[in-house]
């Protein structure tokens, strides 16, 4: 077993080894001052003793804290020094600092004004005694403030957080207000953005020595500046919050930053509901259970009298005062590492600096601490601080709510999860209430024909009422409908000024303008639109023109005149050819005496005339009992068969639609005609999207237009479609508008019409204001309504009722006198010149036998014997059939007349002479052979 006791001489060993041990832990002790002293220099607020500063609450309640935890001084105890002196009094800030450094401060602490701060760290530069700064301090590029720190974060770091948070918003226009001089060398990032980034801003300064910002808000929102980037106190944001409600400004319209980082402070809660875009940033971590635990006991500590019109949240820490409590903290680890570190008495006449200053200052700059800010860190050159994150906070429903993050390594980062599209469309307009401008024009909006007097929302009923009571009812809102003053739709004057409608929603005295508002270029960079809810385009209205007359001849128009000359050509050349081809081939001629076969005379029945009554039965699609023989004419024939089919068959279908459907004479029919032509005048409504399409065209045509309308504008613009629609009516005008609106004055007045077709293809979509949040609500539940089918169904519904049928709908009328007088004249006039061709025929062949035969007339009573005998015999009641038969051979051609001769049996005595006559007529004078008659 071994012996466990030590001997005489181990144990001699190890008691000098703990002695001496024990010895160097109470020189170590007794090296460490049991007190030391910090200072603070603060600025007196006017009015009672215990309105102190926060930051030097903050300074108390820090020393308290590090006292009562003896976690990082246990052997130490920290006193503090306060001296309050006057703002802008340098003089007083120098002599406290003077008084505390006599007393042998380790560090001095403020104060936070600019001039007064500057006394102070020159003489501690001089003695060589941190300075420790919780404000914001400009200091120039050969900053030589050795003995200097400073927990605000660097101005530089705020700055291009700001223009990073603007960029991520797509700022493209914005308003800087700053408070103070200081403000423009804050945002000096900011405002040399709009030479790197395409941003355009606009800089003013809060009014001096008053809190009174009223008269700049009241600029700002008759120049209509939404986006408002703000640099001052939170004491000076609470009082533009306030006075910015009583202007009507706190809207969803208007979004402002504030740079300030004690936004929290701040009593928000009259400003959660109204809808109004606040964001900010935020220093002090609030996330942290240990930050929130200590927050929390500060605010129980302080004691302070409530100041209901402050605008402000009482007991809550601010920035200044949450980094002062860390800049105690700071000071206090880095005292940690500086043991055997004595503090004596300074005199800033003596001029004799604090010889452990210089090491105690780096070990500031080199100490790092998890504060109420988040990480303490600084640059070892200039004690700024860096290396800092900045909380994005945003005014929600709920109150001020953190939506992202910004640090200098990682830049701007957003951690709000934006809702999906299509789920809870409502949020932001549930149970609001909006102002919706609108025009009376049908059937979009009319006002409601009743025996009662209605008011409000019930005077009106149209398309655009029904679409808005469906919008309503799936997003949620009420609405009041008013009626635009000047009755515009909006357009912009020679100096950018805009009326109607548009004017409603920039000047933002509307939510919506719901009415049929075409979406254009110009009115898009002014206000927001939604999704179209109807296509359309622009075209003419005009009166419809009277049926015009078809004529005695419109049996004609089926063909052009060219066609029917080239029909006439066909004819001719086919009977030419027929002729010429009969007469060549050898199997067109036939036997005229089959029964002699001795007989060698052939005869040929196409002869030159024979041929076009071919040509003329077969067109007229009847026979001419003459049938060709050989094949070659049978091609012929057939050819000109089909060929006739065709043209018969083509005519007859036209025929039958020229005669039936009446046609419309217009005198114009496009937008070029209507250009070319000055005798019809024409315009537009005035101040409507049509009137800017006209105006802005670089078209040469519609330019015409446009130089025609502007020249006598008091008679070609008209105040609105009703006007327009009876100067269309009452005289020779033509009124250009959207297409929808034509179709329905067309449906409902018969004595109008569309002419062209579309100049254009736009679409109607629901205004809002610029940068409106409603607009992709109502964008979501216009795309669900449309894809529901209601839309065609609302239209139906208001376009609907036509009493006027198209011009293809129409139903055939009865065929009058107008539509097929040309036939009977040409039936009228064939008869008539068949009689004539009669009786020249008849003169001329009596004529020709009496000259042959050498029987003469030689009295008139002999002539006037003989016609009577023939107007007898053509009206004799008794009919007697005789056949007269002859031959004559001349030029080929044969001759067999069937004669029908009337013979009154009560007048015997006349015959002879009757005969006689008809002899001598039908004796042909060939010298071959003459007629053999026995009428018995």
């Amino acid at each position: 077993m071994r012996n466990t006791w030590l001997s005489p001489r181990s144990a001699i060993w190890e008691y000098w080894t703990s002695l001496i041990a024990f010895l160097f832990w109470i020189q170590y002790s007794y090296g460490m001052p049991h007190v030391i002293r910090i200072g603070g220099i603060f600025e007196q607020t006017d009015g009672p003793v215990s309105l102190v500063s926060a930051e030097e609450l903050a300074f108390k309640f820090a020393v308290n804290n590090i006292n009562r935890n003896r976690t990082l001084l246990p052997n130490t105890t920290l006193t503090y020094d306060i001296q309050r002196i006057n703002i802008y009094d340098s003089f007083e800030a120098s002599r406290k600092a003077c008084d505390q450094l006599s007393l042998g401060v380790v560090a001095i602490f403020g104060p936070s004004h600019s001039s007064s701060s500057n006394a102070v760290q020159s003489i501690c530069n001089a003695l060589e005694v941190p300075h420790i700064q919780v404000r914001w301090k400009h200091h120039p590029m050969d900053n030589r403030d050795t003995f200097y720190a400073n927990l605000y974060p660097d101005y530089s770091s705020l700055s291009y957080a700001i223009l990073d948070l603007v960029q991520y918003l797509k700022w493209k226009t914005a308003t800087v207000v700053y408070d103070d001089s200081t403000g423009l060398i804050r945002l000096q990032e900011l405002i040399m953005a709009p030479s790197r980034y395409n941003i355009r801003l606009k800089i003013r300064q809060l009014p001096l020595d008053t809190e009174d910002t009223r008269p700049l808000l009241k600029e700002m929102k008759r120049s209509r500046e939404f986006r408002i980037i703000f640099d001052c106190s939170h004491h000076m944001a609470a009082q533009i919050l306030k006075q910015a409600q009583t202007m009507g400004m706190m809207t969803e319209y208007y979004h402002y930053i504030f740079t300030t980082l004690d936004l929290m402070a701040i009593d928000l809660e009259p400003y959660r509901f109204c809808g109004v875009n606040m964001t900010g940033f935020r220093i002090l971590n609030v996330e942290n259970p240990q930050v929130a635990s200590i927050v929390e006991k500060w605010s129980m500590e302080r004691q302070i009298p409530p100041k209901p019109d402050s605008g402000l949240l009482e007991g809550i820490m601010t920035t200044d005062a949450a980094l002062t409590y860390d800049a105690v903290h700071i000071v206090s680890v880095s005292y940690q590492h500086a043991p055997q570190m004595t503090v004596n008495s300074l005199q800033c006449h003596r001029h004799k600096p604090w010889r452990f200053g210089g090491r105690f200052m780096s070990f500031i700059k080199e100490s790092h601490w998890d504060g109420l800010t988040g990480r303490l860190s600084f640059n070892k050159t200039t004690g700024l601080r860096t290396d800092f994150d900045l909380d994005i906070v945003s005014l929600k429903e709920d109150g001020l709510e953190k939506v992202g993050k910004w640090s200098a390594s990682g830049g701007l980062n957003i951690t709000e999860v934006p809702k999906r599209k299509g789920m809870n469309i409502t949020d932001s307009l549930s149970n609001r209430s909006l102002v919706i401008t609108t025009i009376l024009e049908e059937p979009y909006v009319m006002l409601k024909k009743s025996d009662k007097a209605l008011v409000g929302n019930d005077r009106f009923e149209g398309f655009c009422i029904d679409l808005l009571k469906e919008l309503a009812k799936i997003l949620g809102f009420t609405y009041e409908i008013r009626l635009v003053p000047d009755g515009k739709y909006g357009s912009q004057d020679d100096k950018g000024q805009w009326n109607g409608m548009i004017r409603e929603l920039i000047e933002h005295r509307a939510d919506l303008a719901v009415a049929p508002l075409t979406i254009t270029y110009v009115r898009e960079k002014v206000i927001d639109f939604s999704k179209p809810f109807m296509s359309m385009g622009i075209s003419i209205l005009y009166r419809r023109p009277n049926a015009t007359n078809n004529g005695f001849f419109s049996f004609l128009n089926p063909m052009t005149p060219d066609i029917w000359v080239y029909i006439l050509l066909a004819y001719l050349g086919v009977s030419c050819v027929l002729f010429v081809i009969a007469r060549f081939s050898p199997y067109e001629w036939y036997d005229a005496h089959p029964c002699n076969p001795g007989s060698d005379v052939v005869e040929n029945n196409f002869t030159l005339l024979n041929s076009f009554w071919f040509g003329v039965g077969s067109l007229m699609q009847q026979g001419s009992e003459l049938m060709p023989k050989a094949l070659s004419t049978r091609i012929i024939g057939g050819i000109w068969w089909f060929f006739t089919l065709i043209i018969i068959s083509s005519y007859t279908a036209n025929l039958a639609a020229f005669l039936t459907v009446e046609r419309m004479d217009s005198p114009v029919d496009s937008a070029d005609d209507i250009a070319k032509q000055t005798k019809i005048e024409y315009g537009v409504v005035r101040d409507g999207a049509t009137m800017a399409f006209f105006k802005k065209s670089k078209v040469s045509t519609f330019e015409k237009m446009w130089a025609f309308m502007s020249s006598r504008p008091r008679t070609s613009l008209v105040k609105s479609v009703e006007d327009g629609v009876q100067r269309v009516l009452k005289s020779d005008y033509a009124l250009i508008t959207e297409s929808t609106t034509i179709d329905y004055i067309t449906r409902r007045n018969c004595n109008l019409t569309q002419v062209g077709g579309l100049i254009d293809s736009k679409g109607y979509g629901i205004g809002t204001p610029l940068g409106s949040p409603y607009r992709d609500k109502i964008s979501i539940a216009i795309l669900s309504i449309l894809e529901d089918g209601l839309l065609h169904v609302l239209k139906e519904k208001w376009w609907s009722g036509s009493s006027c049928l198209d011009e293809e709908r129409r139903e055939t009328g009865p065929m009058g006198i107008q539509n097929l007088g040309g036939i009977f004249i040409v039936l009228a006039s064939g008869l008539v010149l068949s009689v004539f061709v009669a009786i020249a025929e008849f003169i001329y062949k009596l004529r020709k036998t009496a000259e042959r035969e050498q029987v003469y007339i030689s009295t008139d009573h002999e002539f006037k014997e003989l016609f009577h005998e023939f107007i007898l015999t053509v009206w004799f009641r008794k009919l007697v059939k005789s056949m007269m038969s002859a031959y004559c051979n001349y030029t080929g051609f044969q001759l067999i007349l069937p004669i029908w001769v009337h013979v009154n049996q009560f007048e015997n005595n006349l015959k002879s002479n009757l005969f006689q006559y008809f002899h001598i007529y039908f004796t042909y004078n060939s010298g071959s052979r003459m007629f053999n008659y026995n009428p018995y």
